[in-house]
């Protein structure tokens, strides 16, 4: 199964998160699939990707798109890797059935949120009773992240 690591977001929202660390996994080369709870939000975060650095973009595309395989980060709301990716991204607590085609998870929840924060809570104790390799990653006051356990 994948390495998993959680993502408390406490200081800053998805949308100021997100592109961080999707630009980071785009400079690396892989490919990632982000699995978003719902359209809305994924329309939300498809705008972020393109506007959140005037001077640069994220490529990416979403469910429905014309050639999803030759998308660097694709965004959806179903169980499907039409890309080929390394990287899952999991948003709010959305479950993925098939995690064992990717190399990590990056399981990012809205501290804000308690019923997200409950779910959150009760999948690291399920992932940790199967033995899966895992992380849990907070926001810093000065921004960026920092290794909790």
């Amino acid at each position: 199964m994948a390495e998993i690591r959680f993502y408390h977001l406490q200081r800053q929202t998805l949308e100021q998160a997100l592109p961080q660390l999707m630009a980071k996994v785009y400079e690396t080369g892989l490919h990632a699939v982000i699995k978003l709870p719902g359209t809305g939000l994924m329309e939300t975060v498809d705008k972020v990707l393109w506007d959140y650095d005037p001077a640069s973009f994220l490529p990416h595309d979403t469910e429905g798109c014309e050639d999803p395989a030759a998308q660097p980060i694709y965004l959806t709301t179903k169980d499907e890797n039409p890309n080929s990716a390394k990287i899952l991204v999991l948003i709010d607590a959305v479950k993925c059935p098939d995690m064992d085609s990717y190399d990590r998870c990056l399981y990012m929840f809205d501290g804000r949120d308690e019923g997200v924060v409950a779910e959150a809570r009760s999948d690291w104790k399920a992932f940790k009773d199967k033995g899966v390799e895992m992380s849990y990653w907070q926001q810093r006051e000065q921004g960026g992240w920092e290794q909790k356990a």
